[in-house]
């Protein structure tokens, strides 16, 4: 796949009407709607300033949550669940809408520009249509929900050329659904010139030489729990690593193929023969393949269970739960020489406290390595920024779902779209 693509810096905006794609998926309070991390906006306002301080005109869009789009889709979703059919309101239906308003983005967004940000109650209906057509130079507005409209998911063209005849040029910044083939991150490009905005670019130039021209050696360390999420991303980094280290839930599985006993943790007894295979490809590619020598097990899986460290067969009462201290330094000196590491899942299962100390361990190694350090969205990029790492990691990349996907060497829905550079 071609990372190499055209960004806001190769196109004239000035007089312009630019559709923007932002990731506005940002968690809220679920009692008050109240935003709990703005980071997500914050990092959208540079392509954003960019574009007003050239004289675009500013057509912001984004989903965020799952809404269900119509009423019947709703109640079919609700009697799956076990709700009597007879007892399923339309205000009901429209009451979960309500929560997933982009109005309080747009109060935010409003803040973080210091500029009044117009917003649309609707994505394609008069109201959107009637303010993108008013809309001036300088100026900025936002859509409501894309996810509102049923045709957003399903890619609909129709929707697609919608959402486009409101502007003249198209940029793609919204790095967490570039994997996803929407209206609003593929579907629109068909009809207009599409663009990398400047957080895509910095995804695209990080991850894209890390996978394709990396300083070596190259190390990747994958955690998680189930080795079926990572088969394809495995596969495409034995052609391409020279160290790849396995923890977390997944890890049982590759121990089991090795012959130890892993008492009752977790277990794909349908990947054990890939699991073998993996590890002979390493072995025949001269790709070192770490897994943990020794884990902290417990009898439940629980907050409160007492850790118990086990080296060798896990005794059949018990379960993994983290690595222990000799894959902890087994693991950090595997990085300590390395020129760039990739790193796509926690050690163990960090949500607990208890069983967190694998996940800092490997997050403080990569910290303190001096290589390329790039970190997968979701549970690892919150592990280092929870722990503190943040700022000494290279990259932390803001799409957990379509960086997984970039690892597996897929072709990006969103990022094919865009103009080759």
């Amino acid at each position: 796949m071609n990372y190499n693509k055209k960004t806001i810096y190769d196109v004239d905006v000035k007089g312009k009407k630019v559709l923007v794609r932002c990731d506005f998926n940002v968690p809220q309070d679920k009692k008050t709607g109240e935003i709990t991390s703005d980071k997500r906006i914050v990092a959208a306002i540079p392509t954003l300033k960019y574009l007003l301080e050239n004289g675009a005109a500013v057509i912001a869009c984004s989903h965020l949550g799952k809404p269900v789009a119509t009423f019947d889709s709703y109640v079919k979703k609700q009697v799956e669940k076990g709700k009597n059919e007879a007892d399923i309101t339309r205000e009901e239906w429209e009451k979960s809408l309500k929560k997933l308003t982009l109005a309080p983005v747009a109060k935010r967004l409003s803040e973080l520009l210091g500029q009044d940000v117009i917003f649309a109650t609707d994505t394609i209906g008069e109201d959107a249509k009637a303010k993108a057509a008013a809309l001036q130079p300088g100026q900025i507005m936002l859509l409501e929900n894309l996810r509102f409209a049923k045709g957003e998911t399903k890619n609909d063209p129709a929707f697609a050329k919608a959402l486009a005849d409101m502007a003249e040029i198209f940029v793609s910044d919204a790095f967490g659904t570039v994997h996803r083939a929407h209206a609003s991150t593929a579907g629109v490009a068909a009809y207009l010139p599409a663009y990398s905005g400047l957080l895509v670019q910095k995804e695209l130039a990080v991850m894209g030489k890390a996978l394709d021209n990396p300083v070596r050696p190259f190390v990747a360390v994958l955690g998680g729990a189930k080795v079926s999420d990572k088969i394809n991303v495995i596969n495409n980094l034995l052609e391409k690593a020279d160290t790849i280290i396995i923890g977390g839930g997944m890890a049982y599985t590759f121990k089991k193929a090795q012959g130890y006993e892993i008492g009752t943790s977790l277990l794909e007894a349908d990947r054990i023969d890939y699991a073998k295979d993996m590890i002979a490809k390493a072995e025949a590619k001269g790709v070192k393949f770490l897994l943990p020598v020794d884990n902290y097990c417990a009898a439940e899986f629980s907050a409160d269970a007492e850790p118990v460290l086990v080296e060798g067969n896990i005794p059949e009462n018990l379960m993994g739960m983290d690595i222990g201290p000799k894959t902890q330094e087994l693991f950090a000196a595997a990085v300590k020489g390395a020129g760039t590491i990739v790193w796509n899942g926690p050690m163990g299962v960090f949500e607990f406290e208890k069983f967190a100390g694998g996940t800092k361990a490997m997050a403080k190694a990569l910290a303190e390595s001096g290589a390329v350090t790039i970190v997968g969205g979701g549970d690892s990029a919150s592990a280092v920024e929870k722990l503190g790492f943040a700022d000494k990691i290279t990259h932390i990349s803001t799409g957990g779902g379509a960086s997984l996907e970039f690892l597996e060497g897929k072709e990006l829905p969103g990022v094919a779209c865009l103009l080759d550079a």
